[in-house]
């Protein structure tokens, strides 16, 4: 009797510890441990390379693609393939509410690499100039570490492998696809050259801006350089629009509202005595509000066009949004900042943790952020300042510190698992508030 009872006390005490086993918060700085072990970091670094090698652009993604499924597949992770062309969306956890997603991109640039090393990119004209393929790796990184702790996930974790970030509107393509339809949280990073390893930052509210681009052809009367008076001089009439285009910012817009106009393209003429019969410009707008951003564009078109009359040329503007769709606002939940504070301070500690100022660079993260309830977007830093200066993203001469794969790794996996945590129905009823993906 005494015996049976013995039995039943230790098996009652094996379920207890069993069920706060399963309750228990994840630990953002174990998940930090777990990434730096040398076999799990030589794995990340293995894929960075193979990716770097093999640069992609957008929406030509299939060996990336492919690298990743395989890397899934082996983890038994559950995945859908394709999605927006190359892209892919995992699972891991439960498989019901609450969803949280992890977003990576994964195209390259149509750049050459002028970095001599071992694993230089092997495709003539294309480079991951701006640490895509880091990206890629940290995510996969995140996903072992879920996958490893999935019996402790109080919902399910989405995986979003994106392709064509570089302009593309990849993002957009995998919402029309229906990748977050039911994603409550979303978490996007990207490695950053100016911030030191082991450091993160980000900030509530608008983060990157919202951006552009726009095209113009100036026409006017070609002729003879020495015989100007027979011409309508379209150089001429460019010159005074793109100079017209700086008044935008300096004199219509309020100098705390940051906006940029930038004219990057000057095509006309090809000989040095002959005007020619057309000039077409081109560029970049970017403002941190929908206002500012749409006043912009109303204004670029009405100042090309009525430039060019001054100087008694036509001009037509081509906003080309097909080929390069509009970028919203990123703009960061107020509520998940104090969260990623927390959640990040845990892992690196609170001096580790820093405010960053808005930039004017978009990103297309920025569609998630319209139509997923909470979104978050931060950085990671890579800098070690033992080995001198960074390139910035873009650049040929851009390279990625391996050293910062373990961070963005464990604090994408941490972010996720703490979300699910904190956040996980605590009846069936709520729980068949979403359907499932």
């Amino acid at each position: 009797m005494a015996s049976s009872k013995w039995v039943a006390l230790v098996h009652f005490v094996s379920l207890l510890s069993s069920v706060l086993t399963c309750s228990s918060s994840p630990d953002p700085a174990g998940f930090l441990q777990r990434a730096k072990e040398s076999e799990f970091l030589d794995w990340m670094v293995g894929i960075r390379r193979r990716i770097h090698e093999n640069p992609e652009l957008g929406y030509e993604e299939f060996k990336t693609s492919e690298l990743i499924r395989r890397e899934l597949e082996a983890m038994g992770i559950a995945y859908k393939y394709p999605i927006a062309v190359t892209g892919v969306v995992g699972f891991v956890g439960t498989g019901n509410a609450p969803f949280v997603a992890l977003r990576a991109d994964m195209d390259a640039l149509p750049m050459q690499e002028n970095v001599e090393w071992e694993h230089k990119s092997k495709v003539p004209g294309k480079m991951h100039a701006c640490g895509h393929d880091a990206h890629v790796a940290m995510l996969l990184g995140a996903a072992k570490i879920l996958q490893e702790h999935r019996d402790e996930l109080q919902g399910t974790v989405v995986l979003l492998f994106q392709p064509a970030e570089e302009g593309g509107g990849g993002a957009q393509k995998m919402i029309e696809a229906g990748a977050v339809e039911n994603v409550d949280a979303i978490f996007g990073f990207h490695i950053a050259s100016d911030l030191p390893v082991g450091v993160v930052a980000s900030r509530p509210g608008p983060i990157m801006a919202g951006s552009g681009f726009f095209e113009a052809v100036i026409s006017g009367k070609g002729g003879h350089a020495a015989i100007p008076q027979h011409t309508i001089d379209p150089i001429l009439a460019a010159s005074n629009v793109i100079v017209s285009l700086q008044h935008l910012v300096s004199r219509e817009a309020d100098p705390l509202d940051s906006q940029v106009v930038t004219v990057a393209k000057f095509q006309g003429g090809g000989a040095f005595n002959v005007i020619p019969d057309s000039v077409t410009i081109g560029g970049t707008f970017r403002a941190f509000s929908k206002e500012s951003f749409s006043q912009l564009k109303q204004r670029i078109e009405e100042v090309i066009v009525a430039q060019a009359s001054v100087q008694r040329c036509s001009a037509t503007v081509d906003f080309i949004a097909k080929e390069r769709p509009f970028f919203p606002v990123t703009v960061n939940s107020n509520n998940l900042h104090g969260y990623f504070h927390k959640v990040a301070e845990q892992m690196v500690g609170s001096n580790n943790v820093r405010d960053r100022q808005p930039v004017m660079g978009a990103e297309d993260f920025a569609f998630f952020t319209e139509v997923v309830p909470m979104a978050y977007y931060y950085f990671v830093g890579m800098n070690d300042a033992s080995n001198g200066p960074q390139h910035p993203p873009h650049s040929p001469y851009f390279t990625v510190n391996e050293e910062a794969l373990p961070y963005g790794a464990a604090l994408h996996a941490s972010l996720a698992a703490r979300y699910l945590f904190e956040n996980h129905a605590p009846s069936p009823s709520k729980a068949n508030t979403h359907d499932e993906l």
